[in-house]
């Protein structure tokens, strides 16, 4: 019994053993992987699906033709919405319960519902209902995997942890479409779902098997524990001395200090702040910032899922294959991600940000080039969408680090003003919010551009857009741009207070 309260409370109950093969469940690494195949498991699931909607909603809930489009655009709408919904809920839960694994395993239960769900759906509202579950899921899993990573590795090294997230999250939205649709094609329906439930299930037995950092000191401690009371032992106790000459000072008219005032310097009060979490994350220029970069990263990677297939059939007669296959140019410098986050940790997130989004203008001005069909223009849009990905790449690792500085610096200004287990999961859940604004106005904007004034106009707006998140990010991200305050992550990860803290503290919150 008292292993399964341990597994489910996260709460050493008294005198109970240490669970199996526990530094290893609760390594760093196995932790990383954990998170970043849930995080893949969930764009996977949400991918795969895509293909076959259309046939769902006619073959199955008897939609008719002419109305299939439209609860597409509904199905897609109502995960986002959840999403959007989602993500504040379930930041506030994780930064207030005891355990981070176990929001985890309440979104690995929604995911898998909502699977089942969309496997054996046979009415427009179970689909519905399904998408929602979905989007929860997602919400949590964002929010509470990225908070675990920050509460794992510490600051010093969330940049390239998160490079590694962002790179399970490419992988996830490039190969869902293309497997989704190719199993669909050559094995059916249900195979598609088949191929989900395989992944689902190594999600489950990693999530089942995870043990927190803070879980495992439980025991872990112990050892550290004794070997310190055994070394207190065996030297002269200077406490008594300490004692004494702490019962004489009373007899001179002076009040007896505390221990902790005689030998450490004095220590800031806590202060808890008044308005919840999100609303103080809320009031710093400093986030508001990165979360627009999100919503301007977000749009622009996702741009693409609207035009790219019917501008590809149109202009050269590609097939879906073909279709997805252009993706690859997108998505495949993502993989450099994890540099990427590694970069931003040594040198600070600012001046990757802008030129990733000033890096990508020219080349989202030059698609407005591929008009016709020769092996030239071919090249040609290959290239330039190589070059917007590797742009986007620059943008998202760095943003996502952000998040974990700007929380790193409320706390070092307000000691304790977001509780004992901080605002992690919270700011994750802001930035999630952002990132699914982003997947809507994306598609949104570029279909409806395209149908309205053409590919050229689209290509020339989107590039007047990755301006936009290029002008905040130069301002703020890292700090107030006028203000000596760029340092590294290791300075960042022991709190060396700079002259550029102190003014913040005493002007307005940044």
């Amino acid at each position: 019994m008292g292993r399964i309260r341990n597994f489910f409370s996260g709460t050493r109950v008294e005198s109970s053993p240490p669970p199996y093969l526990l530094e290893a469940r609760s390594s760093k690494l196995f932790i990383l992987a954990t998170i970043c195949i849930a995080v893949f498991t969930d764009i996977f699931l949400y991918g795969i699906i895509v293909p076959v909607i259309p046939f769902a909603l006619s073959a199955r809930a008897g939609v008719p033709e002419s109305s299939v489009q439209s609860w597409v655009s509904v199905l897609l709408a109502v995960y986002g919405a959840a999403l959007l919904v989602g993500s504040p809920i379930a930041g506030w839960y994780a930064d207030n319960s005891s355990s981070r694994r176990l929001p985890l395993l309440i979104g690995l239960l929604m995911l898998a519902g909502s699977t089942v769900m969309l496997c054996l759906a046979r009415s427009v509202a179970l689909l519905i209902v399904g998408r929602i579950l979905q989007g929860v899921s997602a919400a949590i899993v964002w929010t509470v995997g990225q908070a675990l990573l920050v509460d794992t590795v510490g600051q010093a090294e969330i940049g390239e942890t998160l490079g590694y997230v962002s790179l399970s999250m490419s992988l996830g939205i490039l190969v869902a479409p293309l497997l989704g649709g190719l199993v669909y094609e050559k094995a059916g329906y249900y195979s598609v779902f088949y191929m989900a439930f395989g992944t689902l299930a190594l999600d489950i037995v990693l999530r089942l098997v995870l043990i927190e950092k803070k879980i495992a000191r439980q025991w872990l401690d112990d050892d550290v524990t004794e070997a310190e009371t055994a070394a207190a032992d065996a030297m002269p106790s200077q406490e008594q001395n300490t004692a004494s000459t702490a019962e004489k000072k009373p007899e001179q008219g002076e009040p007896a200090p505390d221990a902790a005032t005689v030998v450490d310097t004095p220590v800031t009060p806590v202060k808890h702040s008044k308005w919840p979490p999100l609303f103080t994350l809320l009031k710093s220029k400093r986030l508001v910032a990165a979360l627009w970069g999100c919503v301007v990263q977000a749009s622009l990677m996702t741009a693409f899922d609207s035009v790219i297939p019917l501008f590809v059939e149109e202009t050269f007669g590609w097939d879906s294959v073909g279709a997805g296959l252009t993706f690859l140019a997108v998505m495949v410098p993502s993989f450099a991600s994890p540099a990427v986050g590694w970069f931003s940790d040594r040198f600070g997130p600012r001046w990757l940000c802008v030129v990733g989004f000033i890096f990508a203008i020219p080349f989202w001005v030059l698609l407005r080039l591929v008009t016709h069909n020769t092996m030239g223009q071919k090249v040609l849009l290959m290239a330039l969408l190589a070059l917007i990905g590797i742009s986007l790449t620059l943008v998202m690792p760095p943003l996502m680090a952000e998040i974990t500085y700007i929380v790193e610096a409320k706390e070092k200004q307000s000691p304790g003003r977001f509780g004992k287990n901080g605002a992690y999961a919270q700011a994750y859940a802001l930035f999630i919010m952002a990132f699914a604004a982003g997947t809507l106005i994306g598609p949104v904007w570029s279909g409806y551009v395209r149908d309205s004034a053409g590919w050229g106009t689209m290509s020339w707006s989107l590039g007047l857009f990755s301006l936009t998140g290029a002008i905040p990010c130069l301002i703020y991200t890292g700090g107030l741009i006028t203000e000596t305050n760029a340092k590294t992550a290791e300075e960042r990860a022991i709190n060396a207070p700079t002259a550029a803290d102190s003014r913040r503290v005493e002007t307005s919150e940044v």
